[in-house]
């Protein structure tokens, strides 16, 4: 009676097991990435009876999209190139003869910040008025809003109304102070945005302010750069551009406020000058920019003849923008003398010449914008 009792139990245990419908997870169960990146979502049964099948749906109903790739077993959803329609849920549906399930993945895509301020400006304000500035933002994540108002070459963040979404700056205008460039910033781990409105005090005069929007540029040897340079004041200053001690680049032009150059070379390294003028003054505001360019090596001599048992001394120069990394090897990949020794400032030496380091010797000088090399040649004969 007994052993029957445990034979039920134990068959109702194992049909319990082998006929139980499917279980399954989904790892990660979200995931957040950047558009044009790739991302996969692997589902897996954790228990149920087999065969399982699996298969992946849209929460939609929508197809899965043609940069949506499948497994071999169904098991991996991989979406490549990512686009904004592939935001959204994905759905792994697990099935066997006893049922299914179903567990969901949920894709979203990061979006950097996006600033629209309204009203749009410049905007004239009696003495006396108050303005309503709303800046509205989105992104995700979310971003943090703040208003500043811009003076000289210096920001002062302003007391605004703000939500998840909005940040609204409310402006009383008393005397041409009070006026000025108001900036809305976004800023999220994706990036930043600006929106800018400028307010102009209505019959009132008031010297300019000149701001740069970088203080100091880099840029290397051949490409082009755009200096900003925003000016307040009423009338609205006239902006022009100069460069200390020197005439400006002959390949440059200007554009509203906008200094560009072109085809940079190191000789357009230098400080550049902003100058806003009006009927109330002058104001200046400066750029420094740095032009940094790759290296171009030489050695002091082209070829050497010398005597076994003779000291050799190779210098390697690099001009170019410091610092300047050197390499010395041997052209044809034969090895180094083993008592060869170099510096990190480009000198190879050996103290005691044998007939097999006869050959051509290459030095190569590396910096962060790119490389050069120059080559010796090496001849040892004689007793």
């Amino acid at each position: 009676m007994k052993v029957g009792t445990a034979a039920l139990i134990l068959s109702a245990v194992l049909h319990a097991v082998c006929g139980q419908s499917p279980v399954a997870s989904v790892r990660p169960k979200a995931a957040a990435v950047n558009l044009g990146d790739t991302v996969s979502f692997q589902c897996r049964v954790t228990s149920g009876a087999q065969p399982v099948q699996l298969e992946w749906r849209r929460i939609n109903n929508q197809p899965l999209g043609d940069n949506v790739k499948l497994g071999p077993d169904g098991a991996v959803l991989t979406i490549v190139n990512i686009r904004p329609k592939n935001q959204g849920g994905y759905r792994c549906i697990a099935t066997n003869a006893q049922g299914k399930s179903t567990i969901t993945a949920t894709l979203s895509i990061k979006q950097p910040p996006k600033v629209r301020v309204t009203p749009s400006g410049p905007l004239t304000v009696r003495a006396g008025e108050s303005v309503a500035l709303e800046c509205n933002v989105s992104g995700k994540p979310r971003p943090s809003i703040s208003w500043f108002k811009q003076e000289g070459g210096s920001e002062t963040e302003m007391v605004s109304l703000t939500t998840d979404t909005t940040a609204l700056l409310t402006v009383t205008v008393m005397a041409a102070e009070d006026a000025g460039i108001f900036v809305c910033r976004a800023q999220s781990g994706e990036g930043l945005a600006e929106g800018r409105v400028e307010l102009e005090l209505e019959g009132g005069a008031s010297a300019p302010q000149a701001s740069v929007a970088n203080t100091d540029l880099t840029a290397v040897e051949g490409q082009s750069i755009t200096m900003h340079c925003n000016a307040t004041g009423s009338p609205t200053p006239v902006i022009s551009w100069s460069k200390l001690r020197a005439p400006l680049p002959w390949q440059h032009s200007v554009s509203g406020g906008s200094l560009t150059l072109s085809n940079v070379g190191r000789q357009d390294s230098g400080q550049y000058i902003c100058n806003a003028t009006n009927a109330a003054g002058f104001s200046e505001d400066y750029v420094q920019l740095e032009v940094d360019s790759p290296p171009y090596a030489t050695t002091l001599t082209d070829e050497i003849i010398a005597r076994p048992g003779d000291a050799l001394r190779l210098q390697c120069l690099a001009h170019g923008t410091h610092p300047i990394r050197f390499r010395w090897t041997r052209v044809g990949g034969a090895s180094m003398s083993r008592g060869a020794e170099s510096t990190k400032d480009g000198l190879l030496k050996i103290a005691r010449l044998k007939a097999s380091d006869s050959g051509t010797y290459k030095c190569v000088a590396t910096n962060h914008v790119g490389s050069s090399e120059a080559v010796t040649k090496v001849t040892v004969r004689g007793a």
